[in-house]
Formats: C-alpha cells, structure tokens, sequence
C-alpha cells in the first residue's frame, strides 16, 4: 500500500506561474474589452529584484514568466517595424499569448521601450537569476497565429509556411495543413468586410486538431495546427526524412535557450508527436544538460512515453489529482479517491507537477470553484507535499484572488483574463501594500506551506506511505486522507480534513510503514508544523498516534524516534 519514489533530488521545485501583461499592472480603474492606453499593462521592468525577492521568500525557487514570446494583438506597433494584427482574428484586445506572432520575439506590449524589447526581457532573467530562482518561459509548438510573421529572425531562418504547397491538405514538407479550395470562414466570428476583412484561401487547419474551414467560436480559430509528418486522415507518420517543422522548431528551442531561460513548459505537448520531443529535448540538452520540459498533457495514457520515450522532465497532473481534489472540494467526491491518484502514476510520481490554479483553470477563490480561499487549505497541502514532484502556484492564488470581473472577451468565467489588458485586484494591492488582513493571513499560510516544502528533508526528498488502508474506521474516509513522507532516519505524518466539522481521532501507523523508513518502535518526539505543538507519544506495533484538525485544514506531525 505504499511506493517509493525512483528520483533523489535534494531539492522540490516550487514554480511561481505570472503573466507580466497583469502582474505589475496597478491600473485600478480598468474597463472590459479595454485598450492598452484605457487599462495598462506590466512591463518587464516592473519585476525588479525587490519582487522577485518576495516570491523567493514565498518558497518559490522557479518562476514561469507566461506569455513572453510575441503573439498575435490588436494593438499596433507598426512605427517600430512590427506589421499590425487583423484585429477580427486575435481573441481580446491584448490576444492570447498562445497565438504565436514571432517565435523569434518577446511581446513589445511588456516593454518600457520598445526597441530595446529583448534586452529588457534579458535583463529579466539576469534580475531572476540573481535573486536565486530560475526562469521558465512557454514554448508553443502546436499551432501559430494566424498571421504568423517573423521581423527578426535570424538570418537564413524561413518564415513558417514559406515554400509550402498549397494545393496538397498534407504534405511532410509542409508547415501547415490546406483545406484545398476553400475559404476560411469560421462559424460565429466576423471576419470584418471591406479592406478591413481577414481573408484567407486556402484555409488552414486550426490550432486544435479541426480539419475544417469552418471551425466554432470556442475552438481556436485565431490559430493555425503545426504539421510534424503525420497525416491526420490515416494516422501514418512521414518522419524520414526529417519534416522541416521539427527542424524550424528545434532551431526555436535553441535560440530561447541561449538567452539563458532555464526551462520550458510545452503548450499542448500531446498534440506534437512523442518522436519530435524525443529528437528535439536530446539535442537541446546535449547542450544545456540543466534545462529542464514541462509537459502540459491530459492523456494519462501518453504519460510514461512522454516521460521515457519522450523525455519530458516533468508532466501536468490535472487529469488525476488536480481533478480529484477538486471534486472534493466542490462535487462531494469522497477523500479516499486520493490513494487512486497515487497508483495511477506509480512510478512516474516525482515527475508529475501538481497545482491547483494555472491560467486555464479557475480561481480557487472564485464563486465556481471554491467561493473562498480557506477552504481549500487540505487541498494545498496534499498537492505540495504528497510527494518529492514540483508545485506550481499560479500568481494571486497566495492573495485568494476572485477573479470576479468580465474583463472582456472570456467574460465572467472565474479565471483571470489570458485576452484582455487587466489588472488584478489583489495583486494591485499587494503591490501597493494595502493586502487586507485575510490576504495578508493567506499568503503567510502560503509562505510556510511552501517553504516547509524545502526546509523539511521528508517533504523535500522523502518517500510517501499511504495510511487509508489501516484506517478505515479511526476516518472518516469521505472527507479525511492521511499519509507519511519519510526520509534519513525520520517521518512525517499529514492528516487532511476536507469536511466541515472537526475531527479528533487516531491515525494507525502500521508496523510496515516503520520497517519500509526503517524506523523503530519507541517513543517519538513529534512537532505539529503549523501550529508548533509538541508531544512525545509511543509508536509500537500497529501504534496510532492522536490528533485533532479543524474544518478544511490540516496537521503536519514531524516524528523523530528518541
């Protein structure tokens, strides 16, 4: 009933996800579908060392800078070189940091000045670098804007599309997929009329797999599928010779690395075939041996070839634990569904990364979630410390942000706008020192949760023991999971409590939990981490030890044999 991780890594990653568009932005008087001279927007800059310092201080030891390479917008730069955007086919005013304009660019909305737009994002890093975090930027390899157009590619570099045949639906040569005589005309958005129109003969396949020339508002029309030498049609894959998208993106990977950025997270990494990462990250990390991949996947199937064959270093887990936890907190699922999560990826645990907020996803504090942060404190602690895998906290997630705004093109939908200019409120006041109690009261929680993560050696390295199975009549299993991380001679007991009453009970801690940390029978001086209570209490042979938990909340017990 227990596993042990296969990594011993001294270190658990906490990564810090921020979109610059809105992390620095104060602008308090922002109005919906708003332009940037209306609402504002955060510069690299802004993130100065006194910021950074803060999110180290929080725990964190990476940072995920999220929409940096240039993408498709309606704001128009065209005095300094960079060809102005169809506006009827960006998403928002501000457009979706996945619609790729220029993989060879950095978003010219983040600069103070413009010209001087990859030097500042340089400097970003250098400042990131030397408050001691990494930095980990979006590589998008699915699918493109539109309009995709480089203006600063390097030299000998083609531009995506350049040379393709557009008589054929799908060729290995080509960068795009055609729908061969037919216009693109998507069902529900205006394409404009006049000289102000989009137009676009052939069509081009869209960004999520639709073959069509005629894909829905909801799908991602703004963006154009990548080919990688598969035929979407027969499934049969055209990899010798090398397609050239696989060479143009390897070439992408390179130029990012060299400026220094010490990892990427792949957008939609299922949707480009395993073949292509397997060539592409043993190359990159032939020459940057540190770098480190971040999958973004929902296919639990393709998780251990994106690991072994692929060689991804790290994988989302929303599918198994972000998906159970929140059913937990909103849906009545029951807490013993947790040890599920766990078997399901047996094996391949440490390289999971484990969240509960991210840009796709809503605010925990919002009315469709969680309707307030508190609650979901048992929910933190087991997706941080369940095991030795990085955590991600996505930025206003330690403030208990609401994300309660209609900030334009995505409306009113708990998550805070990845479309439009926007600044975001607890943020805004964190920035200008003016956190209300229960935000400051949050992140303060946020800031010992996460720092324990590294301070304490069972929670940073330690294997996990899951205690369900000897539990099952001192819990209550629906609304209470109990595990140990135990590691060098010394053990850590966390005890969940997902419902709304207190629980004061045993948790068992069998004889093959101490025989697998190799840890005697005897007394054990114990320290609760959060609260700092103390107590000596003997563990024998299928000994238990007592505890009392609040409502949503936790105890994390460290237990030393004397």
């Amino acid at each position: 009933m227990h596993y042990l991780c296969s990594m011993k890594e001294n270190k658990k990653a906490i990564i810090y996800q921020l979109m610059p568009r809105w992390f620095t932005n104060c602008h308090e008087n922002c109005v919906p579908n708003g332009s940037i001279r209306q609402n504002g927007v955060g510069k690299f800059d802004e993130i100065d060392e006194p910021r950074l310092r803060s999110i180290k201080s929080l725990g964190a030891t990476h940072v995920w800078f999220t929409g940096v390479i240039e993408h498709a917008t309606a704001t128009g730069y065209s005095r300094y070189g960079i060809a102005p955007c169809n506006p009827h086919v960006v998403k928002g005013k501000a457009g979706s940091p996945y619609a790729i304009r220029d993989y060879y660019d950095v978003c010219p909305d983040l600069a103070v000045k413009v010209k001087n737009r990859m030097r500042e994002f340089e400097a970003l890093i250098e400042r990131t670098h030397k408050c001691g975090l990494k930095a980990i930027i979006d590589f998008v390899p699915n699918h493109v804007a539109r309009e995709y157009e480089s203006d600063v590619k390097p030299d000998g570099v083609r531009d995506l599309g350049d040379g393709d045949n557009l008589m054929k639906f799908f060729d290995p040569r080509n960068n795009f997929f055609y729908i061969t005589g037919q216009e693109f005309a998507p069902n529900g958005v205006d394409l404009g009329a006049g000289d102000d129109a989009y137009r676009e003969f052939p069509a081009r396949a869209t960004g999520n797999d639709c073959y069509t020339a005629s894909p829905g508002r909801d799908d991602w029309y703004e963006t154009i599928k990548l080919n990688y030498g598969v035929d979407p049609w027969n499934g049969s894959t055209h990899f010798n010779p090398i397609p050239p998208t696989w060479i143009q993106m390897l070439d992408i990977l390179k130029f990012w690395a060299a400026k220094g950025v010490d990892g990427f997270r792949c957008d939609m990494a299922h949707m480009v075939p395993v073949a292509f990462w397997q060539w592409a990250i043993r190359q990159i990390k032939e020459i940057h041996p540190n770098i480190i991949f971040i999958a973004e996947i929902y296919d639990v199937a393709l998780y251990r070839s994106y690991i072994f064959d692929g060689g991804f270093d790290y994988l989302y887990d929303k599918v198994t634990l972000y998906d159970t936890l929140r059913g937990i907190l909103c849906d009545g699922w029951s807490a013993s569904e947790l040890t599920r999560c766990w078997q399901t990826v047996e094996g391949i645990g440490d390289k999971m990364l484990n969240f509960l907020e991210n840009h796709d996803e809503q605010r925990i504090a919002s009315r469709q979630f969680c309707g307030e942060p508190f609650k979901a404190l048992p929910a933190l602690v087991v997706s941080a410390t369940m095991s030795r895998c990085p955590f991600m906290v996505y930025a206003g997630q330690e403030l208990g942000e609401t994300a309660s705004d209609a900030e334009g093109y995505s409306g009113m939908d708990g998550r805070t706008t990845i479309f439009d200019y926007w600044s975001v409120p607890t943020l805004r006041r964190w920035h200008q020192g003016k956190s209300t109690v229960d935000e400051r009261r949050l992140r303060s929680i946020y800031r010992r949760i996460l720092r324990l993560c590294n301070s304490e050696k069972t929670l940073a390295r330690g294997d996990f023991f899951d205690l369900m199975y000897v539990n099952q009549d001192t819990l209550d299993t629906r609304c209470q999971f109990a595990y140990l991380r135990h590691c060098d001679g010394q053990m850590t007991l966390i005890v969940a409590n997902f419902g709304d009453q207190p629980v004061d009970t045993t948790v068992r801690i069998p004889q093959h939990a101490l025989t697998c940390a190799d840890l005697p029978q005897g007394d054990y001086s114990c320290e609760e981490l959060l609260t700092g209570k103390t107590l000596i209490t003997p563990i024998d042979s299928d000994g238990s030890i007592a505890v009392h938990i609040e409502p949503h909340n936790v105890v994390i017990w460290r237990m030393t044999p004397q």
